[in-house]
């Protein structure tokens, strides 16, 4: 049961996190890449990439990667443990949940306690048996079509601030370019390309910081958030945005 969890004191709001810090995300797909060559399916990457997510946002226990179909249906799914496989499988099951949710809307769902959210009562009901209380779900937008979902989870409540939200997203963008373009068929060569066009995306958002970075005489961390500020309020993508910084088309403020 949820109460029987130990009572630790949980993350207050807004809390620091020790988050991988930008420049290392490419990490998390480049643990892939041996994977990607080996490999003749798309399908099978999809648990490495669920346990590269658990490792890079600290505060994590569990995490998971739907694939979903236009009918809500998880055609493939890779998660660190039982406790996400059983959580996400209710979702589907029941028709509703925050995964589903952020898929369907394109969006990012938090749930800081599950004891006392009301969103989606059925499935909050249905994991009071699970060592769950916090969840973090993003959605896996390629070519602007909602295809899946990544999501971590917690055993304790407010575990996840808003920095491992925008972690959450920027993890996202370049796992679904990989997600999207990787059919069962594909050979590993076509896998490969798939990952640098990937890695090329994070490389762009690392240029676009770097100029700011010089232009403003400022440090990385402003500058991220400058930026994620700055896609939020336009509307537009982290990389469409990097690209404008790139090629000077791009009016970013402090």
């Amino acid at each position: 049961m949820l109460n029987s969890l130990p009572n630790k004191e949980s993350k207050p709001r807004g809390a620091p996190t020790m988050n991988v810090p930008l420049d290392d995300l490419t990490t998390v797909f480049a643990r892939l890449k041996g994977l990607l060559l080996t490999e003749s399916k798309a399908g099978t990457a999809i648990g490495a990439l669920a346990e590269a997510v658990k490792k890079s946002v600290v505060g994590s226990l569990g995490a998971g990667v739907s694939l979903i179909d236009p009918q809500g249906r998880a055609r493939s799914t890779g998660y660190t443990d039982q406790i996400v496989a059983r959580a996400d499988e209710l979702q589907y099951d029941l028709g509703q949940g925050p995964c589903l949710t952020a898929w369907a809307a394109g969006s990012t769902e938090q749930i800081d306690d599950i004891s006392t959210e009301t969103r989606w009562p059925e499935w909050c009901a249905a994991v009071v048996d699970l060592p769950l209380r916090s969840t973090l779900s993003t959605a896996l937008i390629h070519d602007g079509t909602a295809i899946g979902a990544l999501k971590v989870h917690s055993p304790l409540p407010n575990a996840f601030s808003e920095q491992d939200r925008k972690h959450l997203a920027l993890l996202a963008a370049p796992a679904a370019v990989l997600l999207g373009n990787a059919q069962p068929d594909q050979t590993p060569a076509q896998l490969s390309r798939t990952l640098r066009e990937a890695l090329h995306s994070r490389d762009s958002i690392h240029t676009a910081r770097g100029i700011l970075m010089e232009r403003w005489g400022a440090g990385p961390d402003e500058v991220m958030r400058s930026l994620v500020n700055a896609s939020v309020r336009n509307g537009t993508d982290l990389l469409t945005l990097a690209a404008g910084v790139i090629d000077g088309s791009a009016d970013v403020s402090r």
